[in-house]
């Protein structure tokens, strides 16, 4: 398993497959390189996919120390890219790992072709924050209960009621407390708004109309807040869109990642 070494001396793992040019798949708060299990193959037929797992995640050294911020994971990811020896990569960021690849594209513009922020928020102030209900349906006393609304979130009834699982995007099971809780804070206190108009990549934002997690009216604000993004909405698609809907949210991705044009 190859392992890069981040700045403060973190073991980073992170996973590569396929071939052609390179594309950094980054997955959502508290996951690992497996969000990516269900779709990982049909971008891995074009690309070489590099899926690294979030330190406190996966394989990945687990500090507890205040390096989450997901500044701090932007800076890993490039730690990963140097160990792997790329130069320039595409980026395709869902949830938390939209607001990680923003700061890799703000801040390291000369790493990044084209650059997808999925079902993803530039951060309070300025985004739209999930409802007070999402929040008490997340906060039950009953596990259970808990990640059955996290469940419904991620997926539409439909989806469950035929796929029973195993689930990659409900957290990883083998995280610290103190690892969650700083994902946690690290997705709660991300706040690119100002960063935002010095990304020059070639921009797509993917989102679920019915996503409630994270609210389906950040996809217009990162696409107007970025020069030249363009916007892709996925009707019906809750938060976990580009795993329930992967057959129409993932042909428009892989066009827009293949094309020469901007």
């Amino acid at each position: 398993m190859p392992f890069a070494q981040a700045a403060d001396g973190a073991a980073l793992h992170y996973e590569v497959h396929g071939s052609g040019r390179p594309l950094v798949l980054l997955s959502g708060q508290a996951n690992d390189h497996r969000w990516w299990d269900a779709v990982r193959d049909d971008f891995a037929a074009e690309f070489t996919t590099v899926a690294p797992d979030y330190r406190g995640t996966g394989a990945s050294d687990r500090p507890d120390t205040d390096t989450y911020g997901t500044r701090d994971l932007a800076r890993d990811v490039l730690a990963v890219l140097d160990h792997a020896g790329i130069e320039r990569a595409h980026v395709y960021g869902t949830s938390m790992g939209g607001r990680v690849a923003q700061w890799l594209a703000a801040d390291h513009p000369e790493r990044i072709d084209r650059l997808v922020l999925g079902c993803t928020s530039p951060g309070a102030p300025h985004g739209l924050e999930r409802g007070p209900e999402v929040r008490r349906a997340l906060a039950q006393p009953d596990a259970r209960a808990a990640r059955r609304a996290l469940l419904e979130l991620m997926y539409t009834p439909g989806w469950l009621a035929t796929h029973h699982g195993p689930f990659h995007t409900l957290g990883d099971p083998t995280m610290p407390g103190h690892a969650r809780r700083r994902h946690r804070q690290a997705s709660a206190g991300h706040d690119a708004w100002q960063a935002l108009p010095r990304i020059t990549a070639p921009t797509l934002v993917v989102h679920g109309t019915d996503d409630t997690f994270n609210p389906t009216g950040n996809a217009p604000l990162l696409a107007e807040r970025i020069p030249g993004a363009r916007l892709h909405l996925v009707p019906g698609a809750r938060h976990a869109y580009f795993e329930e809907f992967a057959a129409v949210a993932t042909p428009p991705v892989l066009e827009f990642l293949t094309s020469d044009g901007t």
